[in-house]
């Protein structure tokens, strides 16, 4: 079970990782734009970044775990999993982006430099994010029961 969790935690902090660049280039290079379009613009750059990273290490790590001796994916367990998972990550994107998009804002609006402000403000919240997932996951059960 420890052992999911780190894998869990390591593949979102490396999906971090690789959205903190991004973000912070593509914030950089829209700066002449209003503060609120250039937040905008880099939460969705971060999403972007995010998803398809933690997407693509997440099935790495766990395509194995749902496959049956026969060869077929046991597809109960997986829907199963996937609930559980889709609930812990929704609750914490929910405070992410709220989190990080006012602080971008606010650091843009105190004069911050885009890629300062981006960088920081993905920080901050990805800290946040890190203690809601790991408490939802503990909620929702998700390496409970087997999984």
């Amino acid at each position: 079970m420890l052992q999911e969790y780190l894998k869990l935690n390591k593949n979102i902090l490396i999906a971090f990782a690789a959205s903190i660049i991004i973000s912070a280039i593509i914030a950089q290079i829209l700066s002449d734009q209003a503060d609120y379009l250039n937040t905008t613009y880099t939460t969705i750059a971060d999403y972007l970044i995010y998803f398809s990273v933690f997407s693509g290490l997440f099935y790495i790590d766990n395509h194995k775990k749902y496959r049956l001796k026969s060869g077929k994916t046991d597809t109960e367990k997986l829907k199963h999993d996937l609930k559980r998972l889709i609930t812990s990550l929704s609750i914490a994107e929910i405070i992410y982006t709220i989190v990080r998009w006012g602080l971008q804002y606010y650091f843009l609006v105190i004069n911050y430099d885009p890629y300062l402000a981006s960088i920081a403000s993905q920080g901050i919240s990805t800290i946040i994010y890190m203690i809601v997932i790991n408490l939802s996951v503990k909620i929702t059960r998700l390496y409970k029961d087997g999984n």
